[in-house]
């Protein structure tokens, strides 16, 4: 996968968002997210610090959560509104049913990071920063990655290991 995919996904502000909704945004971040995984809810204030710190630059943050709900009712549709509104996200959350995003990404990992350029093509893939520990990370990979971006260059580090919990898939 080099390219981003096509989505039309419910997200928890009550709308429906597809990919030709972020064409305006300078980079598309896609993370493969849910609720009930340890890592991605050690990394979510970073996801929506990122957001807030990068807004301003045409930067979108778009969280999918493609988990199987009848096997894992903490990733329901309903469950996702109520922990992004507890948390304050600041970023999109969008619930992928039918797991047809995790499959064109080729997820395998909750939170794992793709991030995409103008043209939407695949700049970085990986982890968020090095650390599940906030206090001590050392390598800002998608930081990094989005700076190089948004001034034309290439990123550092262009992929890493997605750390977390596995995609939950539908049996």
């Amino acid at each position: 996968m080099t390219t981003a995919p096509q989505f039309d996904l419910e997200g928890v502000d009550g709308r429906r968002h597809s990919l030709d909704d972020y064409a305006d945004a300078a980079a598309l971040v896609l993370i493969q997210s849910c609720n009930h995984c340890p890592y991605v809810q050690a990394w979510e204030d970073r996801m929506s610090a990122i957001q807030r710190d990068y807004g301003d630059r045409g930067v979108r943050l778009v969280a999918v959560n493609s988990n199987d709900a009848d096997n894992y009712p903490e990733d329901s549709f309903e469950e996702m509104r109520s922990r992004a509104e507890r948390r304050g996200f600041a970023f999109d959350y969008l619930y992928d049913p039918s797991q047809g995003v995790a499959r064109s990404l080729e997820a395998e990992r909750t939170p794992e990071v793709f991030l995409f350029d103008r043209d939407r093509r695949l700049r970085y893939h990986g982890a968020i920063d090095d650390s599940r520990s906030e206090h001590a990370v050392t390598q800002h990979y998608l930081r990094d990655a989005l700076d190089a971006v948004l001034a034309g260059g290439e990123p550092p580090v262009a992929e890493t290991m997605p750390v977390g919990c596995t995609v939950k898939w539908r049996q």
